[in-house]
């Protein structure tokens, strides 16, 4: 049963709706909801001290904050503030796995048994919001996670407007699809974004309608129309997909760690390819990219062999 009620403050901006939803199976809200964090200082995500998760996002094209926390008993209580609150909340239960279907996902690798026992409660949410999984993941294309969330959280301090409500100090909601569009080239330039990344957020979002409309596509179509994008392909397809459509079996070709992962925690093999990657995911086809995010949640990884990538500074050049 849902439950709501609202309470007006001096504005709009303190304008609250809460919403409390029992999921049919358990979530872990924390877990589920870590896909879209983008590094841990990420002004559109953050998980409080109690273990709620907060999130900004812009439904609709209007801004909106999310509070989502789990009570321990099953329950589910989001809630919002802004003038895409509303439409925020009725995306929730989405967000926590309404439309997720894990039935067929039946692991044949010991590792991956050992992951779903511990973690039950990870499900793959889908937000129909492209274009806050679209940017970033460009803004991830080819350089290290360092590099890309430096300036995701430049970029949203910048551009984005404060979090509508009591959001914790510093979230932002990130700008809208037009706004992005008129980021002069120096304030790229000053977040570290070098110009190839900056063109391709650009020529993508200037087609932002065409491109929201994914959400109503299946999964290949989506893939098409994403990839018809200069500077968009596989991966970046597939970590839209993932988030926005909730694809259980987008699996991102083409990650600098992926397949090492991938394999090191099903062979033991230090070293993977896309190649063997996708051989070693082949039993759970419809479900990879499930499979995928239960490996990566268990945090194994290969040791490191050689050094890391060296951070670059385009604002230096």
């Amino acid at each position: 049963m849902e439950v709501r009620e609202s309470t007006t403050g001096d504005g709009l901006r303190d304008e609250m709706i809460s919403t409390t939803w029992r999921p049919r199976h358990p979530v872990d809200v924390v877990a589920t909801l870590s896909v879209h964090r983008r590094g841990p200082y990420d002004p559109a995500f953050r998980v409080d001290a109690g273990g709620r998760v907060w999130r900004t996002c812009r439904p609709g094209g209007e801004a909106g904050t999310v509070c989502v926390e789990a009570d321990g008993r099953g329950a589910v209580t989001a809630t919002a503030w802004g003038p895409g609150a509303a439409a925020a909340l009725d995306a929730v239960p989405a967000w926590l796995g309404a439309q997720d279907n894990p039935e067929g996902f039946r692991p044949v690798h010991d590792p991956l048994r050992q992951a779903l026992r511990r973690e039950p409660g990870l499900v793959v949410g889908r937000t129909g919001l492209v274009v806050e999984a679209l940017v970033p993941a460009i803004l991830e294309q080819k350089v290290t996670s360092v590099e890309a969330y430096r300036g995701w959280a430049a970029l949203l301090r910048r551009h984005g407007e404060p979090a509508p409500g009591p959001a914790p100090e510093g979230m932002r909601v990130l700008p809208s699809a037009p706004a992005w569009v008129r980021i002069p080239s120096w304030d790229w330039h000053r977040a570290g974004v070098g110009p190839q990344r900056s063109r391709t957020v650009v020529t993508a979002l200037r087609h932002a309608a065409r491109l929201e409309e994914i959400v109503t596509m299946s999964a290949a179509d989506a893939d098409r129309r994403l990839r018809a994008v200069p500077g968009i392909g596989p991966w970046t397809s597939a970590e839209v997909r993932q988030r926005a459509l909730g694809d259980a079996d987008a699996v991102s070709v083409g990650d600098a760690g992926l397949p090492h992962v991938v394999t090191y925690s099903l062979t033991g093999q230090r070293r993977g390819s896309d190649e063997q990657m996708l051989r070693l995911l082949e039993p759970y086809r419809g479900h990879r990219y499930r499979a995928c995010l239960f490996l990566m949640n268990a945090g194994v990884r290969p040791p490191r062999r050689a050094p890391r990538a060296p951070l670059r500074d385009f604002r230096a050049m």
